[in-house]
């Protein structure tokens, strides 16, 4: 197994390698799908990529589908619970059209659902519902080498943000609890997420995983702030800079964005620009440069 790490743009790609075959999960966003295509070209070492899976519907896990299978004629293996909105190429249901993101339309062969188990480099891995920053989330755990492939549902210091919490279901909160407790109860020794190094502190990041939940909770101002910066930061990553003078367009045009604002801060764009600026730039997360924002922020 390798992990290819990538920046927060693009997920984790995680290279199985199966003798002569090989099998990739997750596979970036579409504005590098070209560098994806090339380093898992690398990777493969003569190997033909047979299988790509992905553990989630979003954009910067789906978003290099197409180039992978056209690339190497790969099967395309997605979860179960996101195969209609595949179908349909449903953008507003693959959260593309509301927050102003990327992916090619993409054919797929086969679907994955909860407690299928399947052979990944000579090992067996169950999937396991993970719903709540996605509904259609699965993540891969192999229980004999004590392994877990958490997508966004676990980071070294958290998760993806709860988009149906975000919108007002508070469902979403209790679904990121449940798959909390099912990631738990697991044997874990290390885990391989979404975005970010491998880590094996597994403990220190389901703590630091439920106080954020517990504290997102408590304020959902504190999640649409949170939200608003992931978003925007995510922005800024694809463009690599956007002048100042942009900004309050941008807040004002993306859907998403406009929908926090309406459901929490109720703020001119001006006035919501000027926050996420100011905070940004407080954090060290961004700088602004002769009128230009510029950063590479992680969320």
């Amino acid at each position: 197994m390798r992990v290819i790490e990538r920046d927060w743009l693009n997920s984790n790609n995680i290279l199985f390698l199966e003798g002569k075959t090989a099998t990739l999960i997750d596979s970036g966003y579409m504005a590098h799908a070209d560098e994806t295509v090339a380093r898992v070209r690398g990777a493969l070492e003569e190997r033909v990529l047979t299988r790509l899976i992905n553990t989630h519907s979003h954009s910067d896990h789906i978003g290099g589908n197409a180039a992978l299978k056209r690339a190497f004629d790969c099967r395309v293996t997605i979860p179960a619970a996101m195969e209609e909105a595949v179908v349909q190429w449903d953008e507003a249901a693959l959260l593309l059209t509301s927050s102003e993101q990327r992916a090619e339309r993409f054919e797929h062969d086969d679907v994955v659902t909860p407690a299928d188990v399947l052979e990944l480099g000579g090992m067996a891995w169950r999937a396991i519902a993970a719903p709540g920053h996605d509904a259609t989330a699965l993540v891969f755990h192999c229980p004999e080498s004590r392994i877990l492939i958490s997508g966004d549902a676990l980071w070294r210091t958290g998760f993806g943000v709860i988009f149906p919490a975000l919108l007002g279901d508070a469902q979403g909160f209790a679904a990121t609890r449940e798959t909390l407790d099912t990631i738990g109860r697991l044997a874990v020794d290390i885990v391989i997420p979404g975005h970010g190094a491998p880590f094996a502190e597994f403990d220190d990041a389901m703590r630091q995983a439920y106080a954020r939940l517990d504290a997102f909770e408590r304020d959902g101002d504190r999640l649409a702030r949170h939200a608003v910066r992931v978003i925007f930061t995510f922005a800024l990553l694809e463009r690599r800079e956007m002048p100042v003078a942009e900004v309050v367009g941008y807040l004002d045009r993306v859907p998403l964005m406009r929908e926090v604002n309406r459901l929490y801060f109720n703020q001119t764009p001006d006035a919501l620009a000027d926050w996420l600026l100011r905070d940004l730039a407080r954090s060290g997360a961004i700088r602004i440069d002769d009128g230009v924002v510029r950063g590479d922020v992680a969320p």
